[in-house]
């Protein structure tokens, strides 16, 4: 009887929460999932296509150049970020001067206004008046025109978005390296261990659950870059920085295409899916969490 009454509580207390959820997330989950099979341009009702819309977009090349654009990004912000997050987070651990400061001026850019940052960094890589080009010149280089060039527009948009995200990757791996026994070190120092071999033997291994934490929040985010390409370059020059969630917003706010917009989303949603399904079963080889 008590665990009668007990349960009537829970559902009682969980009934508002569900609704919500199921109006607001598991809803409009399965409405985009219908979505898919028709096509509606908002105005008029919506039209059965059934899978037109990926045919359409498996023979789409705007749709390749996107895809292709997503993993270049992923591919140098991910490991950038992973890689310089840690070499500052590992110099932010020792007592070093304005150790303090220094580490509120390099998470400040995270909590920052995308909009704000990519702003000012159009600015910064303006080829005539940007700082890069101004101090690439004093060596006598001419640098390139970066947010112009199809070449280099990418790689911008990618040193962006490394600037503004070391801070969260330092502040993870920090904690992470905080919790560390110094014992460890110590009993290493005396078996004659140098700083390097104690860098890949000890703090490597303890940090693998925190590295794969990060490499997981890192890949989802970058799979939906979208702010820093919108305002820096809005997909140009010639495309060369078109990506998935961009397409996705032409299609569905500017095209009116809602049924290819919603197909294109839950394409990138298995990619998401699968990268992170794929992480979680190749994290028991290389992950060792403390027993």
């Amino acid at each position: 009887m008590r665990q009668n009454k007990d349960g009537m509580w829970a559902i009682f207390f969980l009934a508002p929460a569900t609704l919500l959820l199921v109006l607001f997330v598991v809803g409009p989950i399965i409405s985009s999932l219908i979505l898919t099979f028709f096509e509606w341009d908002l105005l008029t009702p919506p039209e059965w296509v059934g899978l037109e819309n990926f045919r359409t977009m498996f023979q789409d090349g705007d749709f390749y150049q996107a895809l292709g654009n997503t993993f270049y990004f992923i591919a140098g912000y991910v490991p950038a970020v992973m890689i310089l997050g840690l070499l500052v987070a590992t110099v932010m651990n020792h007592n070093i001067p304005f150790r303090s400061g220094l580490r509120v001026a390099f998470f400040l850019p995270v909590v920052s206004s995308w909009v704000a940052v990519a702003l000012l960094w159009r600015w910064i890589f303006n080829p005539k008046f940007g700082l890069i080009n101004f101090f690439i010149g004093l060596f006598g280089i001419t640098g390139p025109s970066w947010l112009f060039d199809p070449n280099w527009a990418m790689p911008a948009i990618i040193i962006t978005s490394v600037w503004k995200d070391i801070g969260f990757a330092m502040m993870i791996f920090l904690a992470g390296l905080q919790d560390i026994p110094k014992q460890f070190y110590e009993a290493a120092a005396i078996d004659g261990a140098g700083k390097q071999r104690q860098f890949f033997s000890i703090t490597i291994p303890i940090l693998s659950p925190v590295i794969f934490f990060l490499l997981t929040i890192l890949m989802i985010n970058s799979f939906q870059v979208f702010d820093q390409v919108w305002v820096m370059t809005g997909g140009g020059p010639a495309g060369s920085t078109s990506v998935m969630v961009q397409q996705i917003y032409l299609n569905a706010a500017r095209y009116g295409e809602m049924g290819y917009a919603a197909a294109l989303s839950w394409v990138l949603f298995c990619f998401i899916f699968l990268v992170t399904f794929l992480q979680m079963q190749f994290q028991k080889r290389w992950v060792h969490y403390a027993s």
